[in-house]
């Protein structure tokens, strides 16, 4: 049976610096993110969370502990190791959308794809499927400028996802968005969640984002701990 668990820290912990300039960013945490599920980080800036998020995106090397990512360690893997499972195994989705401002909607979904040497037409074909999955599978010939700001992020999102990438880490993805927009963002994430079984992370300090939670977790002064409060969807 496949393992539910799809990203996993496993006592992962992070200092800055060394001797008496050394800062601690984050303590030892234990952290499963599961297939099909939610999992919001929140916590005040400065509390760790976004060194939290860099270490289980592989951005960032703990210091103690180790990520696991679909039930194997990545502590030995090389650099170009390292590159290879963060292009192909995480997407990544940003308060800002840093979509190319010349290229169309689906041409900027496309852009991991080329990176990756997939032909010309299974580079649109998978495209215009991940647009379809965000909703905006009829704005795929617009560029940015003529796109909402949901919209974009929507596009980010799907860029996202067109690699088919298991796991999903977005780093304040509503911050920029207004109250409707935003909630309509959640809703996206929390269907995919549920329809295509990714795992979705979410970093914030935005309470809108914790009706969808499946798991919560708190960072405060480093230290990462699971709440018992669990989302039930969107609210109004």
């Amino acid at each position: 049976m496949e393992s539910q668990i799809v990203l996993e820290g496993k006592g992962i912990g992070r200092v800055f610096g060394q001797g008496e300039l050394a800062v601690r960013a984050l303590w030892p945490t234990q952290l499963r993110v599961m297939r099909g599920e939610v999992t919001v980080i929140i916590g005040p800036s400065g509390s760790g969370k976004t060194t939290l998020l860099s270490i289980l995106g592989l951005v960032l090397t703990p210091t103690e502990g180790e990520v696991w990512l679909q039930g194997r360690p990545v502590s030995n893997a090389s650099a170009d190791a390292l590159a290879h499972l963060r292009r192909d195994r995480i997407g990544f989705v940003f308060q800002q959308f840093n979509l190319l401002p010349s290229l169309s909607a689906a041409d900027n979904v496309e852009v991991p794809l080329l990176l990756r040497g997939t032909d010309r037409k299974q580079r649109r074909s998978r495209a215009l499927d991940a647009l379809r999955l965000v909703g905006l599978a009829e704005r795929a010939r617009h560029k940015p400028r003529l796109l909402s700001g949901g919209q974009q992020q929507r596009v980010a999102i799907a860029r996202a996802l067109v690699t088919e990438a298991p796991v999903l880490l977005c780093d304040e993805p509503t911050a920029s968005l207004d109250g409707a927009t935003g909630k309509a963002l959640l809703t996206t994430l929390q269907s995919l969640a549920k329809q295509t079984g990714r795992a979705i992370v979410i970093v914030t300090h935005d309470e809108r984002v914790l009706p969808i939670a499946d798991r919560l977790i708190e960072v405060v002064d480093g230290h990462a701990r699971e709440k018992t409060e669990r989302g039930a969807g969107v609210q109004s």
